[in-house]
Order: structure tokens, then C-alpha cells, then sequence
């Protein structure tokens, strides 16, 4: 079972290894010990713990989404007509499967229930899996569309 707080062994070389591999996943443990002053050994064990501890849950390739065609990113705020667990599951099974679909949370302090992040290659995209798709989601009662002109920042929290 994985463990979902920080463990009391967490400590200031565990943050370091977290930092330098959110910057480079692909660095080598002989390079993270040496800039945490550990050997390799004692690294590796530690990125291990972290691993086996659920604080690391995978390595990923960061893509420019532009130069695979995706140049349009949309939030989608999106109301469902009932608030049961079930329509709730029928809803995130359904949207998971969309793979223009980035991120979805469950949100408070408005109307809509869910925000999604969506990329598309264009209008026409987006016209399709809004009307053809999002909206064909059993439950789904409003949606609330708000374009990003540019992206400031994304990082993943440490």
C-alpha cells in the first residue's frame, strides 16, 4: 500500500533528488549523487524509497504539444445534471479515454464541477470534440469554454 504523506525519513537530499530529477529524469544516479554529495549506492536507494513510497510515481518525456500539431489549448469548465457517485465515475471513465484531454480536476467555488485541459490542433478540432464528443457524455448539462492565449508556466509541485 502506498503511502500517501511525506514519511519522517524525507529530508533535504530526498527534495534535492526531486528537484534534479524533475529538471532531467534521464540523469544518471552516479550524476544526482554527486550533486547531492552521496555515493551511488546510497542514492539509488533512496530514489528507490521514494519510488516504492508513492512520492515518485513516473518518469515522463516533456513535448512541445506546438510541434506535434496541438496549437490550441483549452480549459473546458464542464456542469453535470446530477452530483452521484455514479454519474461522477461515468463521466471520468468516459473523458479518460479522450486523449486530447490533459488534466482533469474536480473543482469548487463555481458552477461547473469539473476543469478540464484540453489540446487540439485548431478550431475545427475543437468544434468536433465539443460537439461530437464532450457534450454526448451522459450527465454533461453546461459547459464553459475559455481559450489560453499562452502558457506563463507548468512545473510539477515539489
Amino acid at each position: 500500500m502506498k503511502n500517501d504523506t511525506i514519511t519522517p525519513e524525507f529530508d533535504a537530499i530526498d527534495r534535492k533528488i526531486i528537484e534534479l530529477l524533475l529538471v532531467d529524469a534521464r540523469m544518471s544516479v552516479t550524476d544526482i549523487a554527486e550533486r547531492v554529495n552521496l555515493s551511488a549506492t546510497p542514492c539509488a536507494r533512496r530514489i528507490k524509497q521514494l519510488e516504492q513510497s508513492g512520492i515518485i510515481t513516473g518518469y515522463h518525456a516533456a513535448t512541445n504539444p506546438q510541434k506535434l500539431g496541438y496549437s490550441l489549448a483549452v480549459f473546458i469548465a464542464v456542469g453535470m445534471d446530477k452530483h452521484t457517485a455514479e454519474r461522477f465515475e461515468q463521466f471520468e471513465d468516459k473523458i479518460k479515454s479522450f486523449d486530447e484531454v490533459v488534466s482533469c480536476s474536480i473543482v469548487t467555488g463555481r458552477s461547473e464541477d469539473y476543469l478540464i485541459k484540453v489540446l487540439v490542433r485548431d478550431m475545427a478540432h475543437y468544434e468536433e470534440f465539443l460537439l461530437h464528443r464532450l457534450n454526448r457524455i451522459e450527465g454533461v448539462s453546461h459547459v464553459h469554454t475559455s481559450f489560453e492565449l499562452r502558457e506563463v508556466f507548468s512545473r510539477s509541485a515539489v
